[in-house]
C-alpha cells in the first residue's frame, strides 16, 4: 500500500511506535494475569492491574475478518483496491490492520489463513502491516 496516513504516537501508543519502527511487533502483557492485550492502556483489561509491561511478539497470526475498500480515502491510491482486516496474533490478541501482497479478491483470501507481519515506512514511523503465509 503506497502512501498512507502517518502515525502519530500518544503517551499510551509511543511504545508500540518505536519497535514498529525497529521492525518489532511489541503489545502490552498483565504481569498480573499473564494475557497479552491491545489496544495500549495504562491497565490489564481482563483484571484491571496496573502491573503491565510491553513484550515482543511473535507477529504470527490468521486472518479473522476483512473488507476489501475498493474507495480508499486519499492519500490511498483509489485505482488501489485496500484489504482492511482483522488479525489475531498468535498470542490471542486480536488487531485491526491491512493485508499486503494478496489480490483483494475473496478466494484469495481465506479466512484462518496463517499471517505474518511486515512493516511499511509511514513518514517517521512504520506501519505494522500483514501478508499472507507463502505470499511474497
Amino acid at each position: 500500500m503506497a502512501g498512507g496516513a502517518t502515525p502519530i504516537p500518544t503517551p499510551d501508543t509511543a511504545p508500540f511506535w518505536e519497535a514498529a519502527r525497529a521492525e518489532r511487533l511489541a503489545i502490552q502483557r498483565c504481569r498480573s494475569c499473564g494475557r497479552h492485550y491491545f489496544y495500549p492502556r495504562d491497565f490489564c483489561p481482563h483484571c484491571a492491574s496496573g502491573d503491565v509491561e510491553w513484550r515482543d511478539v511473535s507477529g504470527s497470526g490468521r486472518l479473522i475478518s476483512y473488507v476489501i475498500n475498493y474507495r480508499p480515502l486519499p492519500p490511498h491510491d483509489p485505482a488501489e483496491p485496500q484489504i482492511i482486516a482483522l488479525v489475531e496474533l498468535d498470542e490471542g490478541v486480536r488487531m485491526l490492520t491491512n493485508i499486503v501482497g494478496s489480490p483483494a479478491e475473496p478466494d484469495r483470501l481465506p479466512l484462518d489463513a496463517p499471517v505474518s507481519v511486515e512493516f511499511e515506512p509511514r513518514g517517521d514511523w512504520k506501519l505494522p502491516v500483514f501478508r499472507l503465509a507463502g505470499e511474497r
